[in-house]
């Protein structure tokens, strides 16, 4: 069986840990580890092998987090186009017979136990022929999940997110199942219901992927990738297909979508704080905190208080929803601050951004050794200079070694990259500006 781990997005409602260069699945979220760790861990107790589809700038995420050796397969999205798409695309990529576990990256499961039961009994319906889809035993009338109407193991019906009401209503009725996003099938099986019922989608991800060089990783090329109608697995497939099954899954479950679901899965000391040994408390009970400096509350419960190094939020547990909402409205106030971290984890190193305004940006490069690093960036001038180490760096005009304490100016704007050439870790401090400063 192969694990096909869908991880693209932004996850904004995990802001400000998760920023659209850096989301949810791959920051340390539970004891250190990522969703996306976490998921790799899980499905490779049963699964032989793991096929990763992404978006080109979160790949080096996905690929640093693998176990040390592990060999994987990727598909890279120029854009996203929906699950439909991406799942088409890995079924595309192997046999027919190949039975796929599509599954987020995102998602947190605790019982493990449980979860390896129901990926047994899926296991078995695919075998057979059938579409199976995952359905978790509703705990509470949620409004931010979509339902499944089930009959046994047969599907009546998928319901869109509903109203409280509605949802109340579903608990009572005890045939219904929060849908999980996770399905177990053939991928010929697959490609078939695909065809007989959105032919569109499944010709435009057909000509994608004959049309993409079968390099590693396989990268869809843009043109290709924008033909593709973007609709959700659910629509163009499990809600029409007559094959679907539902196997129970209650393997203590969660999304991990919000603010508020990441409180209720950390750890908790006597008085309801999350655990951390930078936060000093008197008479504050039931709060969420993640911060790298020391905190003190005093006389405040209830509270999401989320610090990063460069933004703070602090909401009343219970109002996370609303995280969504700021994250908009930053993305055209302060643009950087909802698309990357300070300091940023590459395939080649580090980067850190020391200080940043209109004109100018001033960041630190840390290279491996033997490693190389592109920039490409509209700033008229970059003032680079090594603090220590042997790099070099690639322009237009040349090759040029740069001295340690000795700055060096590229005025063009255009592209360059840096190499280091010795045998430890390289650093430099680059200032980009708009303006000339020859």
């Amino acid at each position: 069986m192969l694990n096909v781990i869908l991880s693209g997005g932004s996850g904004t409602r995990m802001w400000p840990l998760s920023r659209k260069k850096m989301p949810k699945q791959y920051y340390p979220l539970i004891n250190g580890e990522s969703l996306f760790q976490k998921t790799v861990a899980r499905n490779l107790k049963i699964c032989s092998s793991v096929l990763v589809v992404t978006n080109e700038v979160q790949a080096h995420l996905a690929q640093e987090q693998l176990p040390s050796g592990f060999s994987s397969q990727f598909i890279l999205e120029p854009i996203g186009r929906d699950t439909a798409a991406a799942i088409a695309l890995a079924c595309f990529s192997v046999d027919a017979d190949t039975i796929l576990l599509v599954t987020p990256s995102d998602h947190l499961i605790n019982d493990e136990v449980a979860y390896k039961a129901s990926l047994e009994q899926a296991k078995l319906f695919a075998q057979a022929g059938y579409l199976v889809t995952f359905g978790i035993e509703p705990s509470y009338p949620e409004t931010g999940f979509g339902y499944i109407e089930a009959q046994g193991s047969d599907v009546v019906s998928f319901k869109e997110k509903p109203d409280y009401e509605t949802a109340t209503a579903y608990l009572s009725a005890g045939n219904y199942y929060w849908n999980s996003g996770m399905f177990c099938f053939k991928s010929g099986v697959f490609l078939e219901e695909l065809k007989r019922y959105s032919p569109d989608v499944y010709q435009k991800s057909l000509a994608a992927y004959e049309g993409s060089s079968k390099t590693f990783p396989l990268s869809i090329g843009l043109a290709l990738m924008q033909a593709i109608p973007s609709i959700s697995v659910d629509y163009g497939v499990m809600e029409q297909s007559k094959k679907v099954k539902v196997v129970p899954a209650n393997i203590a479950w969660s999304d991990l979508g919000s603010l508020d679901s990441l409180y209720d899965e950390l750890d908790k000391n006597a008085v309801g704080n999350t655990v951390s040994e930078r936060h000093y408390s008197i008479n504050s009970n039931n709060n969420l905190m993640i911060s790298d400096r020391w905190v003190a509350t005093i006389d405040i419960d209830d509270l999401l208080i989320v610090d990063s190094a460069d933004a703070l939020l602090i909401c009343k547990r219970g109002s996370s929803q609303h995280v969504k909402k700021v994250v908009n409205d930053l993305s055209a106030l302060a643009p950087h601050l909802v698309n990357t971290h300070l300091k940023t984890a590459k395939p080649w190193g580090k980067l850190e951004i020391l200080t940043q305004s209109v004109g100018f940006l001033v960041q630190k490069v840390t290279l491996f050794n033997g490693k190389t690093a592109d920039f490409s960036d509209v700033y008229r001038s970059v003032c680079i200079q090594v603090l220590r180490g042997s790099i070099s760096v690639r322009f237009a005009q040349g090759i040029q070694n740069l001295v340690v304490g000795e700055p060096f100016v590229l005025h063009s704007g255009s592209s360059y990259a840096f190499e280091n050439t010795s045998q430890s870790e390289g650093e430099a401090v680059l200032l980009q500006t708009v303006f000339d400063v020859s």
